[in-house]
């Protein structure tokens, strides 16, 4: 059975915050944050707007785009977050009530990484006979465990949501390969806590986004080449033959550093952190949504999506586009 992609939505708030509203709060510049990051402005969800207004919303575009029909026979909600409205009910099952959808609901929380962790457990849930059409969401609002007098890490972040249909597809289309992985050991270099004091290593948790910058660039620069390999590697394919590839919007010189290590064409990566910042599990279903929408990505594509990030932690997929 092949198993992809049949439709995509997203959201992104109302509000927009510029780099140079930044200035306003933090010792920052304009010019500072794009040389060092590529992001220009983040979208900044409302007071009274959390992580389940946004997937439902992410949800609403996909229906609006596809029509009604693209819920129809969804039997499993899966959403990749790392900021739920709660410990529980699952943000998932949230959304799965406001469709009225006869559904299986659970949350996957691996924060950058999440979203194509979601898209794996998804398709093997397909393939096993568990499922047969699967609603998988990433959606986050980052802003609200941000400290915003933190110029480390408040540059960094936005909020939004992305929504997609996995299912059966055509032979010759969907998911050909995955490679995921995750190393606890660096979660003193990029974590927030919850109910816990400390880290088993001793370190205390933050109850806001802590990040390390250098330690986290020197694994993401090194870890996104090998998750991109891996999922090509499992793909039985060249990485030659990967038409684009759909990163983690995490900076846009972490995306540099791995077009020169695997000696790509930096064209053939799709790139929204301008406008979007990190976004951490709904960067990729944006990203993806706006390379379609630009007509970067198109039906026949192999398209490689990796994602990297908190705890720490890595996944790539490799695909071919099925629309």
């Amino acid at each position: 059975m092949n198993v992809g992609i049949s439709g995509i939505g997203t959201y992104l708030p109302e509000k927009v915050l510029h780099n140079t509203d930044l200035e306003l709060t933090l010792e920052t510049t304009d010019e500072w944050i794009q040389s060092r990051t590529g992001i220009r402005e983040r979208h900044i969800a409302a007071d009274d707007e959390f992580t389940s207004h946004l997937a439902i919303r992410a949800v609403e575009n996909l229906v609006a785009k596809h029509g009604a029909a693209i819920l129809e026979g969804v039997d499993l909600v899966i959403v990749a977050t790392a900021t739920p409205d709660a410990y529980f009910p699952s943000t998932a099952a949230l959304v799965q009530t406001h469709f009225g959808l006869k559904a299986a609901a659970f949350d996957i929380m691996v924060a950058c990484a999440g979203w194509v962790y979601a898209l794996n457990v998804a398709r093997a849930q397909i393939i096993a006979g568990t499922s047969q059409k699967v609603l998988v969401i990433g959606a986050e609002t980052f802003s609200k465990i941000v400290n915003w007098y933190d110029r480390n890490t408040a540059v960094l972040f936005g909020d939004g949501a992305g929504a997609a249909i996995l299912e059966a597809v055509p032979n010759g289309f969907g998911f050909a390969g995955f490679y995921w992985g995750a190393d606890g050991s660096g979660a003193k270099y990029l974590h927030a806590g919850a109910l816990g004091k400390r880290l088993p290593t001793g370190e205390p948790l933050e109850p806001f986004v802590v990040q390390n910058g250098r330690e986290v660039f020197k694994f993401a620069t090194r870890v996104m080449p090998e998750a991109i390999l891996g999922a090509v590697k499992n793909a039985g394919w060249e990485l030659e033959e990967v038409t684009r590839i759909v990163p983690h919007q995490a900076n846009a010189r972490i995306i540099e550093a791995a077009s020169e290590r695997l000696k790509l064409d930096p064209n053939k990566f799709i790139v929204s952190i301008e406008r979007h910042a990190n976004n951490s599990a709904a960067t990729i279903p944006l990203a993806l949504e706006h390379g379609i929408n630009q007509g970067l990505i198109t039906q026949g594509d192999k398209v490689v999506l990796v994602g990297f990030g908190g705890g720490l932690a890595w996944s790539a997929a490799a695909l071919t586009w099925a629309y």
